[in-house]
C-alpha cells in the first residue's frame, strides 16, 4: 500500500508550468495535483470565435448532406454545439445518417457528455492514426471538418481528399495569444522555481516564446534553462525543437494523462528545482 501511495504521488514537491488555454486548465490541475505536483498557470491560448461564422453556419445548415463530421479538438465540438443550438438543434439531434469521428480522449469524452458519442475514435490521439484506422473507404464520402481558424494542420483534409472524399474545412474557433503572463508565472520563472513546463500544441509553444520575450527581453530563453520541456505529441515536439531548442520528453499516449506520465519520467532523476536564479 505504501508503494502504491508513493507511485500515486510521484510528482510530490514538484512545480509544473502548464501552458494550456486559460479556460482548459482545470483538468490539467486535477491530474497533476493528483500526482502531488503544484501547478503554475502559464496560459498561452485564448479561445475566441472565428472572424466569420458564415462558413460554419452554412455547413451546419446542410448537415444531412455530409456522411461524417470529423472533430480534431474539444474546442471544435463546443463551437459546433453552440452554433447548432442557435439553429434549435444539437449534435445529439443530428441527422441519423451523419457519423462522428473524434481525435483524442477529451474530444470523445465531451461528445459523450453531449449525448453524441463518437462512432469512431482512433487508437492513437493524433490525426495520422485517424486516417490510418478510418473504418470505411473515403471514396465518395462528404466530410465536414470544423477546425481552428489559423495554425492548425491540414493533414486530415489532404489525406481524405487523396482518398477520394469531398472535404469541407471550416473555421469553428480561433486561438490567440494572451496579452501577458500572470505575475505568479513570471516570478516562478525568474526565480527558477519550475521543474517542468508542459506544452499541449504547437501554438502554446510559439505563444509562450512570445510571452517570455515580452516579459524578459531578448534573453528570454535563459528562463528555460532549468525546467524540463515536455510535449504532448510529435508535432508539438517539432515546434519545441524549432522554437525552444529542445524537448526533454514526449507524452505517450498523446493526451493529458500521457503528459503527466512524461513529466514523471523526465523528472525521475532530476533534483527538485530549488530557486535557481533566472
Amino acid at each position: 500500500m505504501a508503494l502504491q501511495a508513493a507511485a500515486a504521488r510521484s510528482l510530490q514537491g514538484r512545480r509544473i508550468g502548464v501552458t494550456r488555454a486559460e479556460t482548459q486548465l482545470g483538468e490539467a490541475h486535477r491530474l497533476f495535483t493528483a500526482q502531488g505536483a503544484a501547478v503554475v498557470d502559464l496560459p498561452a491560448l485564448v479561445v475566441t470565435p472565428p472572424d466569420d461564422w458564415g462558413p460554419l453556419d452554412d455547413a451546419l445548415e446542410e448537415l444531412d448532406s455530409f456522411h461524417w463530421l470529423v472533430f480534431s479538438s474539444a474546442n471544435g465540438v463546443e463551437a459546433v454545439q453552440q452554433r447548432l443550438q442557435r439553429l434549435g438543434t444539437s449534435l445529439a439531434a443530428r441527422p441519423r445518417s451523419l457519423r462522428i469521428a473524434a481525435v483524442g480522449r477529451r474530444t470523445a469524452a465531451l461528445l459523450e457528455e453531449l449525448g453524441a458519442p463518437a462512432d469512431f475514435v482512433p487508437p492513437a490521439f493524433v490525426a495520422e492514426s485517424l486516417i490510418e484506422h478510418f473504418p470505411v473507404s473515403g471514396w465518395g464520402l462528404r466530410l465536414l471538418l470544423p477546425r481552428v481558424q489559423s495554425g492548425g494542420r491540414s493533414v486530415l483534409a489532404e489525406a481524405f481528399a487523396k482518398a477520394g472524399s469531398r472535404v469541407v474545412e471550416v473555421a469553428a474557433y480561433e486561438t490567440r495569444c494572451p496579452e501577458s503572463l500572470p505575475s505568479a508565472a513570471v516570478a516562478a520563472l525568474l526565480h527558477g522555481e519550475l521543474d517542468a513546463i508542459t506544452f499541449s500544441s504547437g501554438k502554446t509553444v510559439s505563444h509562450t516564446a512570445r510571452l517570455l520575450e515580452a516579459a524578459f527581453g531578448e534573453d528570454w530563453r535563459r528562463q528555460l534553462s532549468g525546467p524540463a520541456i515536455i510535449s504532448i505529441g510529435p508535432q508539438t515536439s517539432e515546434r519545441c525543437r524549432a522554437v525552444l531548442g529542445r524537448v526533454d520528453a514526449e507524452a505517450d499516449p498523446h493526451d493529458l494523462a500521457g503528459l503527466v506520465s512524461a513529466c514523471v519520467r523526465a523528472l525521475r532523476d532530476r533534483p527538485p528545482a530549488s530557486g535557481r536564479p533566472g
